[in-house]
């Protein structure tokens, strides 16, 4: 009988060889490199939010001027008769020296010593939309004129930036309107409480302004440019893009022409955003008339930018769904169309809707396309009129409207644009978690 040699390694099993001891020190270090990558992710992503929050937080606060202001017959309605198209006839001119007369008679009686001598002097401090608020405030309540009324005033940029630390003595050295002297002002009446920072709720709900009242801004109509954009792209790219995935997916036949769409839909994926905003500048503006600005062409321009993202991930959720669903629903008598729209739909639900809301996640926050469609270059001071003209009345919209600011020069666009930003981030959460509510709920388990 011949013995036959065995390979074997010496040595207990119990103890590691220098193979076992490479691989397990390999995987080690894969995690360590794992876990480096995620935690410096994760510094990244501090840093970029403490950068977001600490530039952009100032724009929820806004500097007011409490001032009692006599609202003088004499100026106001000099016929006496509050004949409201007298008073409409009164412009904003006539308004400022009351406003500045107001601030000098509240620094008078706080007995604040300042080398300001005179009520003109004051006008630093004022926003340049102060007189129109006593205004529209007079035209809509004219029995308030001949009485001293209390009134919540908008300071200045540079007082308001003062108080946030962004305008400094230094920097106003080298401005034509506001000196130390005015600061020096800004600091007592804010010990005496009649300057205050307060929540700007004007910020998320107000309109654009001109660059000379960057205080006045907000982001309200911006905000309803996006509403009715999104609204646009979820009732057409949602029907579309999930009828073009069920037909490719379950009743196409696989064929060279099927091959050629799902590889421009691929390809349509990859394009730049702001091809699709030159396609919507050519074919929706300058070939189909519609109005430009409007928030139905930007709605378009997103959604054949969209339509890619929802089809490709709908297919894959509907390929998700095990045969064997398809197999049991004809076996028991369905049709082709019924095992689909009962059994296989519900089913891929999930996928879908998670599919659909990132997409549209995704357009919210596209600035290029819109940059093409004139939506950028509008300022949106008035909310739509009615819902059809939601769509079709000249609007701009939340990336939009942060772009426009960002390449404005006052340092109180740049900080609002950074608000905006906060604004923005907290709508594309808010849709990511509605995207993670919507899978848990529809998600079944086979």
């Amino acid at each position: 009988m011949t013995e036959t040699s065995m390979n074997t390694p010496s040595g207990s099993l119990f103890a590691q060889d220098e193979r076992t001891k490479k691989r397990n020190a390999a995987e080690k270090r894969f995690r360590m490199f794992g876990l480096a990558a995620i935690a410096t992710g994760l510094l990244f992503l501090v840093i970029l939010l403490t950068s977001i929050l600490s530039s952009g937080l100032g724009a929820f606060q806004q500097t007011f001027i409490n001032v009692p202001v006599y609202l003088d017959e004499a100026k106001l309605d000099k016929n006496g008769n509050r004949d409201i198209e007298d008073i409409k006839k009164v412009s904003t001119f006539g308004y400022n020296p009351l406003i500045q007369q107001a601030i000098f008679d509240s620094v008078t009686e706080q007995g604040i010593e300042t080398p300001l001598a005179k009520a003109k002097d004051m006008k630093a401090l004022l926003s340049a939309s102060a007189a129109a608020q006593l205004r529209d405030d007079v035209i809509a309540n004219p029995d308030l004129i001949g009485q001293t009324v209390t009134f919540r005033i908008l300071a200045s940029a540079d007082v308001d930036g003062y108080l946030k630390g962004r305008v400094t003595r230094e920097s106003v050295a080298r401005d034509k309107n506001t000196d130390a002297a005015h600061l020096d002002l800004v600091d007592e009446l804010r010990d005496a409480g009649v300057i205050k920072k307060s929540f700007n709720w004007a910020f998320i709900t107000g309109a654009d302004a001109s660059e000379s009242r960057p205080e006045q801004a907000g982001m309200g109509v911006s905000m309803v440019g996006s509403f009715f954009m999104m609204l646009v792209v979820l009732f057409l790219a949602l029907p579309i893009g999930v009828a073009a995935s069920i037909y490719l997916e379950e009743f196409a036949p696989q064929n060279k022409w099927t091959d050629l769409i799902e590889v421009n839909i691929s390809n349509l994926a990859a394009v730049p955003s702001i091809v699709f905003g030159i396609l919507g500048l050519a074919v929706f503006i300058q070939f189909a008339h519609l109005p430009q600005s409007a928030p139905i062409v930007g709605g378009l321009v997103l959604t054949l930018m969209t339509l890619p993202t929802i089809i490709i991930s709908t297919r894959a959720s509907l390929k998700a769904v095990p045969p064997s669903i398809r197999d049991a629903a004809l076996g028991i008598g369905a049709s082709k169309m019924q095992s689909v729209f009962h059994h296989v739909l519900p089913l891929a639900m999930p996928g879908i809707l998670t599919g659909t809301i990132i997409g549209l996640a995704q357009a919210l926050g596209e600035t290029a396309p819109l940059l093409l469609i004139g939506m950028v270059g509008y300022i949106a001071t008035d909310m739509p009129d009615g819902f059809f003209g939601g769509f079709l009345d000249p609007n701009s919209a939340m990336p939009a409207q942060i772009y426009e600011w960002a390449k404005r020069a006052d340092p109180a666009y740049y900080e609002r644009a950074w608000g905006g930003i906060i604004i923005l981030l907290v709508f594309l959460l808010t849709m990511n978690i509605i995207a993670v509510i919507l899978r848990r709920r529809f998600e079944r388990r086979w």
